[in-house]
């Protein structure tokens, strides 16, 4: 698979970051609307270490952007970006985040707890042996089991979405498995989140109000350790803005505002 997709000619100025890790593609809609006025890029992570997708990133935005750029990151690609600009500041224009993952480990536990809430007993059946089963290192085929849990997710996490068709590329577990150990790793440690202080660009939060992913668990870490940063809630809004009945246009209309 190819690590980049253009939309627009260059010189690209904004780049789209994908969420997962090992689910590449689910920002293209995102690009897709965004091209109109800007030249995009969407990188597409294959490295199978957080190391490997932060270099990977590197590599992409040096040879492809024009630099300093913006990021628009979501779920897991927020985590992923606020890392990078950390580690790259003179890259980066701004950083907007998108859905994040929360920044401190105790926020963590409300997720499933959340998602769980929301599901019937049949689903969260399902849940509870899909996860199960993804613990099991005989079973083989765990990509299948990936996007049936991320089919089940989307449920929980969203508030009424538009007609849907998931344009993830391809599930990659054994990428989501190694990665995400180190991004625990990370954000157990508090090593994540005092990684902010490096940052020196603005830092804009959308988050939606229903979204599982605690908007608490984003708004006020980062209000601790970053020297420019606002908080966007957008109501009756999940974990996709993109994809929500009631929030998608107040969604583009705050983003588009943020890259004039």
């Amino acid at each position: 698979m190819k690590n980049l997709r253009k939309y627009g000619k260059s010189p690209f100025n904004v780049a789209v970051i994908h969420g997962g890790p090992g689910a590449p593609g689910e920002m293209a809609p995102v690009a897709r609307e965004l091209s109109i006025g800007w030249s995009v890029l969407e990188p597409l992570q294959t490295a199978a270490s957080l190391e490997g997708q932060v270099q990977e990133l590197y590599d992409v935005l040096k040879k492809n952007g024009i630099l300093p750029i913006t990021l628009i990151s979501w779920s897991w690609g927020a985590m992923l970006s606020f890392i990078f600009t950390a580690r790259c500041p003179s890259m980066v224009k701004k950083l907007i985040l998108v859905g994040s993952g929360p920044f401190e480990k105790k926020y963590a536990a409300e997720i499933m707890k959340t998602r769980l809430s929301r599901l019937n007993e049949k689903e969260k059946t399902e849940i509870l042996a899909i996860i199960e089963t993804l613990n099991n290192t005989a079973v083989k085929d765990k990509n299948t089991l990936m996007s049936r849990l991320g089919k089940i997710f989307f449920k929980a996490d969203s508030y009424n979405p538009l007609p849907y068709k998931s344009e993830i590329l391809e599930f990659q577990y054994y990428i989501f498995q190694s990665v995400w150990k180190d991004a625990e790793e990370l954000r157990a440690s508090g090593e994540l989140l005092n990684l902010g202080r490096q940052i020196q660009c603005p830092v804009v939060a959308i988050h939606g109000d229903y979204d599982p992913h605690p908007g608490k668990g984003v708004q006020k870490p980062l209000s601790r350790v970053l020297k420019d940063f606002r908080f966007i809630l957008l109501e009756r809004c999940g974990h996709k803005p993109w994809i929500e009945r009631m929030a998608k246009d107040r969604f583009y209309y705050v983003l588009k505002k943020e890259l004039n």
